[in-house]
C-alpha cells in the first residue's frame, strides 16, 4: 500500500522529467483518472481536496467527464459543504460540452436551481483579470515542480498578465510563447491562456532541470535561450536580460516576503538622528532575517 501511494503521488514528476519535451503537457484524460483514484481512494489515501483540483485541472483543458464530476462534489459535498448552485453551473457547463449524464443530473436534481462559476476553479476566458490568472498558476504550477511565486513574478514581467499580450518578436500571451517553444512544449493553440500557461510551465520545467534549479540561470534561459546561458557559463551579458532576471528575482523575493511576513526594510523604523539606535535596529533586523531565512526566507541576494 505504502508503495501504490509513493508511486501514484509523485506519478506526474516522474512524468514531467521521463518524457519528451512534446509531452510535457498533461493530458485531461491523464488527469481525470488520477482524480478518480484519489476520490474513490483506489491505491492511495482518499483526498477530496486532491482529486477536486485534478477534476478542475482536467475541466479547463475542457473535459466535459471532469466538469460532470466536480459537479457531484459540491452536490454531494465531498470535501466542502454542499452548494446547488457550483454544482449546477458544473453540470451546465458539462451538458454544454455534450455530456448527457450531466442533463440528467440538472433535471432530476437541481431543475430551477440558478447556476453560478465555481471561483476556486474558474473556467477559461480570453481575457482573464489578474485574480483568475493567480487561481490558474497555484493550482497548475506544482504539477510542474514549480513554485507559484517564481510563475507569477514572470508573468509579471513577461506580459503584466495580459492574456492578449503580443511582443514585436511575436510572442504571444501570458508567459510570452514564441511559437517555436510552443510547439516544442506540446501547445496547440498559443492563445488559449491555459495552454499558454501549460507551455510556459513546462518550458520553465525544463529549463529547471537543466540548470539543476539554478533560478537566475533557468530565467536567463527563459528570456535568451538555453544555448545562450550554455555559451557564457551563466548569464549572458545581454542588457535585456540581466534586467530581466533582476526584475523577477526581486518580484520573487517581495512574494515571499510577503508570505512571510517579513519587512522589505529592516531600519524603515530606525531614527535617522540618533545612529547607535539605527545600528542597534538594523543589527536586530538582521539577525530576525536570519533566521527567517534558515525557514526558507528568500531575498534577492540567496536566490541563485
Amino acid at each position: 500500500m505504502l508503495y501504490r501511494q509513493f508511486t501514484a503521488g509523485l506519478v506526474w514528476l516522474l512524468l514531467l522529467i521521463a518524457v519528451p519535451a512534446s509531452a510535457l503537457v498533461p493530458p485531461a484524460a491523464d488527469l481525470r483518472e488520477e482524480a478518480v483514484r484519489y476520490k474513490n481512494g483506489e491505491g492511495v489515501t482518499q483526498d477530496y481536496v486532491r482529486a477536486y483540483e485534478l477534476y478542475c485541472l482536467a475541466a479547463l483543458q475542457g473535459d466535459s467527464e471532469a466538469a460532470y464530476h466536480l459537479g457531484s462534489m459540491h452536490l454531494n459535498g465531498w470535501g466542502r459543504a454542499p452548494d446547488d448552485v457550483l454544482a449546477a453551473g458544473w453540470f451546465s457547463h458539462a451538458e454544454k460540452r455534450g455530456d448527457a449524464s450531466a442533463g440528467l443530473m440538472l433535471q432530476e436534481h437541481l431543475d430551477g436551481v440558478s447556476r453560478a462559476s465555481d471561483p476556486a476553479c474558474p473556467l477559461v476566458e480570453s481575457s482573464p483579470d489578474r485574480e483568475m490568472v493567480t487561481t490558474w498558476v497555484r493550482l497548475m504550477a506544482p504539477y510542474y515542480g514549480l513554485k507559484p511565486e517564481l510563475v507569477l513574478s514572470l508573468i509579471q514581467v513577461e506580459s503584466n498578465f495580459d492574456a492578449r499580450a503580443k511582443s514585436p518578436k511575436n510572442a504571444r500571451g501570458l508567459m510570452q510563447l514564441m511559437p517555436a517553444t510552443a510547439k516544442r512544449f506540446g501547445v496547440s493553440n498559443i492563445r488559449n491562456p491555459i495552454q499558454n500557461l501549460q507551455g510556459g510551465m513546462a518550458y520553465l520545467h525544463w529549463l529547471n532541470n537543466y540548470f539543476s534549479g539554478n533560478i537566475k540561470l533557468v530565467l536567463a534561459g527563459y528570456n535568451a535561450g538555453e544555448d545562450a546561458v550554455k555559451k557564457y557559463k551563466g548569464i549572458p551579458p545581454y542588457k535585456e536580460t540581466r534586467l530581466y532576471v533582476r526584475r523577477i528575482v526581486h518580484i520573487y523575493a517581495d512574494y515571499i516576503r510577503a508570505r512571510r511576513g517579513i519587512s522589505k526594510s529592516s531600519t524603515s523604523y530606525a531614527s535617522k538622528k540618533n545612529q547607535d539606535k539605527k545600528a542597534a535596529v538594523w543589527q536586530q533586523a538582521r539577525t530576525r532575517n536570519e533566521r527567517a531565512l534558515s525557514r526558507g526566507y528568500i531575498s534577492p541576494s540567496s536566490i541563485r
